[in-house]
């Protein structure tokens, strides 16, 4: 047994409100991190190095997956995409829970790698509601959105490839699910007799 953290893995089409959810859960709970992934695309303005993404080149980052460093890696527009396995790893061990804001695909490779793995897909409560979503961002014209939904629908269907799935229709409700989700991981007996040795110990005297 062992006092390790938990990965997990959060899925979702864009518009089901992932990433703000991945947001609310870091600010509300503690020994929880979101992986930060590397990558081979020119930083942005308002961007930092070490917190947005750590920024490498082409070479940096070929030699870095011809060493077997990365956990899943994916190109995506012509520039490259890993996460650290080293760094996962070791904030594991560490006891915190880590957290891979990623597509279904690289939730598959992480899960072939590390089969403990907990995924979640995150949903949106219908494709009515995911349309307006995507819409009201104002950024697309209805070629593009319906384009984005087909993409969806076909994302959506992996569902049944997680462990939990969150249903994101009341923002705060979903939030205590979330929240949910992790703290229920954290309190089974295996973490809970590592985590309170002495306690438990003391209670058995």
């Amino acid at each position: 047994m062992s006092n390790s953290g938990t990965l997990y893995t959060v899925s979702a089409p864009s518009g089901a409100g992932k990433t703000s959810l991945v947001k609310a859960l870091i600010d509300t709970l503690s020994d929880v991190q979101v992986s930060i992934s590397h990558t081979t695309r020119a930083m942005r303005p308002g961007e930092e190095d070490g917190v947005n993404y750590h920024f490498v080149s082409q070479d940096t980052f070929q030699d870095m997956l011809a060493k077997g460093a990365f956990l899943e890696h994916a190109e995506v527009f012509g520039n490259w995409y890993g996460t650290s396995q080293a760094w996962v790893e070791n904030t594991l061990a560490n006891g915190g829970d880590v957290i891979l804001e990623i597509d279904w695909q690289g939730a598959q490779q992480v899960k072939r790698l590390m089969p403990h793995t907990q995924g979640i897909f995150i949903l949106p409560p219908s494709q009515t509601a995911l349309r307006q979503r995507l819409t009201g961002r104002g950024q697309d014209d209805d070629s593009i959105i319906d384009g984005r939904m087909a993409e969806a629908v076909s994302e959506m269907s992996h569902y049944v490839e997680a462990d939990f799935i969150l249903i994101n229709d009341d923002f705060d409700e979903a939030l205590i699910d979330f929240a949910a989700i992790l703290r229920g991981q954290r309190l089974q007996q295996g973490k809970q007799q590592q985590r309170h040795k002495t306690l438990l110990q003391e209670l058995l005297k």
